[in-house]
C-alpha cells in the first residue's frame, strides 16, 4: 500500500517574493465565489445554525463577501431569510412591505416591529392610498384607530424608471425619507428610501446583485424537501444554492445535483464537501458551478476521529483544485481557517474563497443568546452532525414520534456542542482577515488572488520552525 503526505495550514509557510506592492491598499481582493458570481473579498460564513442568519449574510456582504442562510428551519423562515437580506438595502426595494387601510393602528406597529421597519405603504385595491410612518403613530394613545385616519394621503411619488440621481433629488428637495414609485395606474412598484441610498455610500464594496440588493445564499439538502425549497428560495432571490452534507462525494449528493440542475438550469449551485480531486471532479461532472472542499478540518468536527477519514486540508484543496481548474469551476475551502494566515495559504494553494465558521461564532451577528460563565461572555458553536443539531434535524424531518421510536444510542455524531469567546461586532474580524489577506498578497508579490497563485511557493517547516512562527521567549500580554 502506498501511502501519500498530507499537509495542512500549520505544516508549511509562503516563501516571501519581491514585491512590487507599496500600499496594501494597492492589492485587489476580487474573486469568483461560483462560475458567474463574483465577491470582492474571498470570505463566506458557514450555513451553520450557529453563524448564519440574516443578520451575519447581510454583515458580509456589506464587507464584500457572501453569506449562506443554513437549511435547518422551515422553508418559509429560510426565505424570510434571504427576504430580509434582500430587502436590507437596495437600489429600490421592489416589494416593499404594505399594510391595508382598514386595519389598526395596533396591526401596523405590529407589523413594523416584525419587519424591522420604520414605515408601510398603505394598499388598497392594488394601488397606493398612502403611507404611515412610525412618528404617525408613536404617540397614537387609541390603537383600535384605522389606518386610513392616522395615514399620510398626500404622498410624493416617482414614476417609475427613475435613476438614483433623480431619486436623490426628490427626496432632499421634499425632505423626505421614502419615495414609493409606481406606475401610471399608481400601482405599487418599489420604494426608495434615504437609508439605502446612504448605505450605497457608507458600504462602497458591498456584494450586490444586478438589482443592486445584497448578496445571499441558502443552503439545501439531499432529501425530503428539497426541490420545494430550492424553488422556494430561488423565488425569494437567493442569488446562489449550496447543496449540504457531509460526504459530498455520494451518491445522494450528485442524484441531488443532477435533480436541481435538471428542475431550474440557471441556479448557480455550489456542492460538498469533498477532500480529493476524484470527488471534485465527479461534482465538476453532474453539473455544479463551484466545488467545496474540507472533510474533517472544522473545529468542532471530529468526523477524522469517529470515521477515520478525511485529507489535510491543504492537500484537499491543492488536490481539488488541479482537477476544477481544467474545468474552470471555482473552489472554495472550508474548515480550519483560524486566521488570516491560513486564508492565505489556503487562496495561494487555488481555492477562490474560504468559508468561515468558528471565527465569526460568538459575534454580535451570529445567531443564539449570550452566555456569562465565570464572569466571561460566551455563545454555543456547534457541528451541524453533532448530537443535538442531528436530533433536532430528524425531528423537523420525521416528527416527534420518530425521536421518540429512535434509540438515543444510535446516533454516531460527527461533531461536538461548544462554546466560543463572545467576540463582538464580526465586521471588526472580517476587517482584520482581510487586511492580512492584503499584506499576504503583497509578501507574494501579487496584486491580485490569481497572481498570487501563480507565484505562490510553499515551503514546508518542522515543528520547531511553527514553534519558531509564534510569539516565543516573552510573555505576550
Amino acid at each position: 500500500m502506498d501511502i501519500r503526505e498530507g499537509l495542512t495550514f500549520d505544516d508549511v509557510l509562503i516563501v516571501p517574493k519581491r514585491s512590487p506592492i507599496v500600499s496594501r491598499s494597492q492589492t485587489d481582493l476580487r474573486t469568483k465565489l461560483s462560475r458567474n458570481i463574483t465577491l470582492n473579498i474571498p470570505i463566506i460564513s458557514a450555513n451553520m445554525d450557529t453563524v448564519t442568519e440574516s443578520g451575519m449574510a447581510i454583515a458580509l456582504a456589506r464587507e464584500g463577501g457572501i453569506g449562506i442562510i443554513h437549511r435547518f428551519m422551515a422553508i418559509e423562515d429560510q426565505v424570510d431569510e434571504i427576504l430580509k437580506v434582500k430587502r436590507s438595502e437596495s437600489v429600490m426595494i421592489e416589494q416593499p412591505y404594505t399594510i391595508k387601510p382598514d386595519m389598526s393602528v395596533a396591526e401596523a406597529k405590529k407589523a413594523m416591529a416584525e419587519y424591522g421597519v420604520s414605515g408601510l405603504l398603505v394598499e388598497e385595491e392594488g394601488k397606493l392610498a398612502g403611507i404611515i410612518t412610525r412618528r404617525d403613530i408613536t404617540f397614537e394613545k387609541n390603537n383600535k384607530r384605522k389606518v386610513s385616519e392616522v395615514m399620510t394621503k398626500e404622498v410624493i411619488t416617482a414614476k417609475d424608471g427613475l435613476t438614483i440621481e433623480q431619486a436623490k433629488e426628490i427626496l432632499h428637495k421634499q425632505r423626505i425619507e421614502k419615495l414609493p414609485v409606481i406606475d401610471d395606474k399608481r400601482r405599487i412598484v418599489g420604494l426608495i428610501t434615504s437609508k439605502d441610498i446612504l448605505k450605497m455610500e457608507q458600504y462602497p464594496h458591498a456584494s450586490k446583485d444586478r438589482k443592486g440588493r445584497l448578496l445571499a445564499g441558502a443552503a439545501v439538502g439531499v432529501k425530503g424537501d428539497y426541490l420545494e425549497r430550492t424553488e422556494a428560495l430561488l423565488e425569494a432571490g437567493a442569488d446562489v444554492l449550496v447543496v449540504d452534507i457531509a460526504h459530498g462525494h455520494s451518491e445522494n449528493a450528485i442524484n441531488t445535483i443532477h435533480m436541481i440542475k435538471k428542475a431550474f438550469p440557471s441556479c448557480e449551485l455550489i456542492a460538498g464537501n469533498v477532500a480529493t480531486g476524484d470527488g471534485a471532479n465527479d461534482l465538476i461532472k453532474a453539473g455544479v458551478d463551484a466545488v467545496k472542499v474540507g472533510v474533517g478540518s472544522g473545529s468542532i468536527c471530529i468526523t477524522r476521529v469517529v470515521t477515520g477519514s478525511g485529507v489535510p486540508q491543504l492537500t484537499a484543496v491543492i488536490d481539488s483544485v488541479k482537477v476544477a481548474r481544467d474545468h474552470d469551476i471555482p473552489v472554495i475551502s472550508d474548515g480550519g481557517i483560524r486566521n488570516s494566515g491560513d486564508i492565505t495559504k489556503a487562496l495561494a494553494a487555488g481555492s477562490s474563497s474560504v468559508m468561515v465558521g468558528s471565527l465569526f461564532g460568538g459575534t454580535d451577528e451570529s445567531p443564539g443568546k449570550t452566555l456569562v460563565k465565570n464572569g466571561k461572555k460566551f455563545k454555543m458553536y456547534r457541528g451541524m452532525a453533532s448530537f443535538y443539531a442531528s436530533l433536532g434535524r430528524k425531528y423537523r424531518e420525521e416528527g416527534a414520534q420518530v425521536i421518540d421510536s429512535d434509540d438515543l444510542n444510535d446516533y454516531v455524531p460527527e461533531g461536538v456542542e461548544a462554546m466560543v469567546p463572545y467576540k463582538g461586532s464580526v465586521v471588526e474580524i472580517v476587517r482584520q482577515l482581510a487586511g492580512g489577506l492584503r499584506s499576504g498578497l503583497s509578501y507574494c508579490g501579487a496584486k491580485t488572488i490569481p497572481e498570487m497563485q501563480e507565484n505562490a511557493e510553499f515551503i514546508k517547516m518542522t515543528s520547531a520552525g511553527y514553534i519558531e512562527s509564534q510569539p516565543h521567549d516573552v510573555d505576550v500580554m
